[in-house]
C-alpha cells in the first residue's frame, strides 16, 4: 500500500535484470516492482524475526528499509539472527544489518536507527512508513508498535516465537483487528519467560520472519489475501499450521469505537486485569470472540482441587512430556491432535487445560470455547508455575 501522493519510481536496467523473475509474474510485473521500489518499510528489531524479514524484503526490492534496534550483536544471537555474522559480534545490529543488506541489494536504501522505540519516537517513525514489521521480543515494545500503527493508520505485520511455537498476523489494517483486540492488556510483569530464559528453536524465527516478509510484499502490491483477522499458529515440532480467526473488538481500547487512537499508557504501568492476557510466550487463543481466554493461577486451582470441586483437568502436552509427569487425575489430549478430542468434552463441565508453560493450553482452550465448552480456563504458567508454587517434585517434561 504505497502512499497515494507518491508516484512509484521507474525501473532501470539493473532493476530489470535483478527482478526478472518478478517481472514474469502477472501479479507483480513492472508496475508492481515499481510499487515495491517506492515502498518504505519499518522493521522494529533486526533479531530473530527481523533478520529473515529484512533479507527477503531487500532481495524483493523494497526501496527503503528503516531498521530500529538499540542492541549490539552477541554470539548467542547467531543461532537464529541470520542477518549477522561472527565478524559482527560486538557491533551495533543496525550497522551489521546495513552492511549485509547493502551487499545483498545495493539499490535498497537502508536507514539504521540504533535507538529503542519509545513513546517519543514511535508515532513519527511509524507514520513515515507504509508498513511496519514487528520483530520485537517484549510486551512493552509489542503494545507500543500496535498503538502507534493504529494511531498512524499503518498495517502492523506481527510475528512472535516461543520455544517451538510461532505466530503471525496482520494487525491494524483497514477494517481489521489490532493486537489489543486479541490481547487487550499485557500479562503481569515477570510471568512470561523471555527467549533467553525459555529458549527458541533457531530455525523457527526464520520461518515466521519469512511469513512476515511475504505479508509485507502482498500488502505493498495489493495482491492475495493478507493475514488480516487471522492468526497463523505454527507448531514446529509437529510441523502443523493452524489458523484462528480474530474478530475486531468494538470495545478495544486502541481501535474500538470511542478509542483515543493514540499511544496508550506505557505497558509497564498497565495492570493486566484478571483472566485475559497473552499468557506466557506469544499467547494464541483468541477464542470465539473478543473476550480472551480465562486463566487460573496454580494456587487457586490447587485449593479448588483440594476441596474436591468437579474440575476436568486436561494435559495438552505431547506423550513424552505426559510420561515424564502430570497432575493427578488429568486427561491426556495432546495439542498436536487436539481437534480429535474436542467433540468428546461435556459442555456443562468445567475444564482446566494445562501444558508446560501456559502457551499451548491457551490454544486448546480457545478451541474448546469455539466448540461451545464455555467453562474453560488455562493454567497460567503451566506446570512450570505449578512446580514453583505447589509441587516442586513434579516433572514438567
Amino acid at each position: 500500500m504505497p502512499r497515494p501522493d507518491t508516484a512509484p519510481p521507474p525501473l532501470d536496467a539493473d532493476d530489470q535484470r535483478r527482478y526478472a523473475r518478478h517481472l514474469l509474474l502477472p501479479e507483480v510485473g513492472a508496475a508492481g516492482q515499481r510499487r515495491l521500489k517506492g515502498a518504505r518499510v519499518l522493521l522494529v528489531g533486526v533479531g530473530g524475526l527481523g533478520s529473515p524479514a529484512a533479507l527477503y524484503l531487500a532481495a524483493a526490492g523494497i526501496g527503503h528499509l528503516t531498521v530500529v534496534d538499540p542492541d549490539v550483536v552477541d554470539a548467542s544471537n547467531l543461532q537464529r539472527q541470520v542477518l549477522h555474522g561472527t565478524a559482527a559480534v560486538g557491533r551495533p545490529k543496525v550497522e551489521s544489518a546495513r552492511d549485509r543488506l547493502a551487499d545483498l541489494n545495493p539499490g535498497v536504501r537502508v536507514d539504521g536507527r540504533a535507538v529503542r522505540l519509545d513513546r517519543g519516537n514511535a508515532l513519527e517513525l511509524v507514520a513515515a512508513h507504509d508498513v511496519v514489521v514487528d520483530g520485537t521480543d517484549s510486551f512493552p515494545a509489542r503494545y507500543l508498535v500496535n498503538d502507534a500503527c493504529v494511531a498512524a493508520g499503518r498495517p502492523n505485520v506481527h510475528g512472535s516465537v516461543f520455544r517451538f511455537d510461532g505466530q503471525a498476523s496482520v494487525f491494524a489494517a483497514p477494517g481489521g483487528p489490532c493486537y489489543r483486540c486479541l490481547h487487550p492488556a499485557p500479562p503481569p510483569p515477570g510471568t512470561v519467560p523471555a527467549c533467553g530464559e525459555a529458549g527458541v528453536l533457531g530455525v523457527l524465527p526464520g520461518l515466521i520472519g519469512l511469513v512476515q516478509a511475504t505479508e509485507v510484499v502482498k500488502l505493498v502490491l495489493g495482491i492475495g489475501e493478507p493475514l488480516v483477522g487471522r492468526l497463523l499458529v505454527v507448531d514446529a515440532l509437529g510441523m502443523r499450521f493452524r489458523e484462528l480467526r480474530i474478530p475486531r473488538d468494538p470495545a478495544c481500547p486502541a481501535c474500538g469505537a470511542g478509542a483515543a487512537r493514540g499511544l496508550l499508557a506505557e505497558v509497564a504501568e498497565v495492570a493486566a486485569p484478571p483472566g485475559p492476557g497473552p499468557g506466557p510466550g506469544p499467547g494464541p487463543g483468541p477464542g470465539p470472540g473478543p473476550a480472551a481466554i480465562a486463566e487460573i493461577d496454580a494456587r487457586t486451582l490447587a485449593a479448588r482441587l483440594a476441596r474436591g470441586e468437579p474440575i476436568e483437568l486436561v494435559d495438552v502436552r505431547e506423550l513424552h512430556e505426559w510420561n515424564a509427569g502430570r497432575l493427578a487425575g488429568a486427561r491426556h489430549a495432546p495439542l498436536s491432535a487436539f481437534g480429535a478430542f474436542v467433540g468428546s468434552f461435556d459442555p456443562s463441565r468445567e475444564v482446566v487445560v494445562y501444558c508446560r508453560s501456559g502457551v499451548r493450553s491457551l490454544d486448546a482452550a480457545g478451541q474448546l470455547l469455539a466448540a461451545g465448552v464455555l467453562r474453560v480456563s488455562s493454567l497460567a504458567g503451566g506446570l512450570r508455575r505449578w512446580a514453583a508454587e505447589i509441587d516442586p517434585g513434579i516433572r514438567v517434561g
